[in-house]
């Protein structure tokens, strides 16, 4: 691994902010991050609060590549990107597909803890009316499915014409066979978890166990990590986020810009789900499109969403364990 600058450059401008969303989404309803400002520009540290630190010293990683590390050369000016339906009732998918501008691709999360198919096959309904047949409409179970609930699902919701699945079961071996099972089917698997939260990112793509990658940039160790991933793989790439601020969509953005071929529509355009963000405007999808491009945080935004001096230092203290597992493999 390459060498790391000192901890103390790494915070010297470290912000932490608590940015509220306007529909509950992987069950929080405020979402924290940490922003650093690195060499080549601001840069954001934002693993999830219930991960580890092994598995959150990646996203640092990914977030030093970012700010200390110039992008690779882009390929392209803007990403389209993809509307993210959350677990919502159907009667509420017009309001939360109405914030992503232009947007011609909608990613439904299925399979939450407390409902049942019914309110999968009823969301799934009310997003392919409103996306009409020329839209494009993907489900999200985040593992949540054993084999045959999956295929079981999968028979349901197969009239809403499918662009792919992703993630339909939590391990490789079930995504294996999931996806011979409902191969007459022509529904591709996408795998998301099995890539970045794997221990061997490839061998999801080893096992034939997936059609697609689903990438994000912080969680795989930064924008150049995830792009050699993605060579080493062979398959189609989805760049997608991890709720990240502004800051850290470009830095996804900066990942779809490099790929050598660009197939799907990204879920980049997840700040359409805060209610504010640190940028203002925020990094909002456009005519279904982001522009490629550094993001500079928006002092009054900071100001107004900064976290509380007890949340700051939580993030400074764990930002501090996760460089000293950096650290101890550099």
């Amino acid at each position: 691994m390459p060498s790391i600058p000192p901890l103390d450059e790494l915070i010297r401008d470290a912000l932490v902010v608590s940015l509220p969303l306007s529909t509950r989404f992987r069950g929080v309803d405020t979402r924290e991050a940490m922003l650093l400002r690195g060499p080549a520009g601001w840069t954001e540290f934002s693993p999830f609060l219930e991960y580890d630190d092994a598995e959150a010293s990646a996203w640092l990683a990914g977030a030093i590549d970012f700010g200390w590390n110039e992008a690779p050369q882009p390929l392209r000016d803007r990403v389209l990107v993809n509307a993210t339906v959350p677990a919502v009732a159907a009667d509420r998918v017009g309001d939360v597909l109405a914030r992503f501008d232009g947007c011609r691709t909608a990613k439904v999360k299925v399979a939450e803890r407390g409902q049942v198919l019914a309110d999968d096959v009823a969301r799934v309904r009310a997003v392919r009316a409103a996306m009409g047949p020329e839209g494009r409409v993907r489900i999200d179970a985040n593992g949540a499915w054993n084999v045959d609930e999956a295929e079981h699902a999968l028979h349901a919701l197969a009239e809403f014409d499918l662009e792919y699945v992703e993630q339909p079961c939590a391990s490789i071996p079930e995504m294996a066979e999931l996806r011979a099972r409902i191969r007459y089917m022509d529904i591709p698997v996408a795998a998301d978890e099995s890539v970045r939260k794997a221990a061997d990112p490839l061998a999801v793509a080893r096992a034939g166990a997936a059609d697609i990658l689903v990438v994000k940039a912080q969680p795989l160790g930064g924008v150049h990590r995830a792009l050699q991933l993605v060579a080493e793989a062979g398959l189609p790439a989805v760049v997608s986020s991890a709720l990240d601020t502004s800051i850290g969509l470009s830095m996804g953005v900066a990942l779809a810009a490099a790929l050598p071929t660009l197939d799907f529509d990204c879920g980049l355009g997840t700040s359409a789900l805060f209610v504010d963000d640190v940028a203002a405007p925020a990094l909002a999808p456009q005519g279904g499109a982001l522009a490629v491009g550094r993001i500079q945080p928006d002092a009054a935004a900071l100001a107004a969403r900064a976290a509380s001096a007890d949340r700051r230092a939580w993030w400074l203290d764990r930002i501090a364990r996760c460089y000293a597992v950096l650290d101890s493999v550099s």
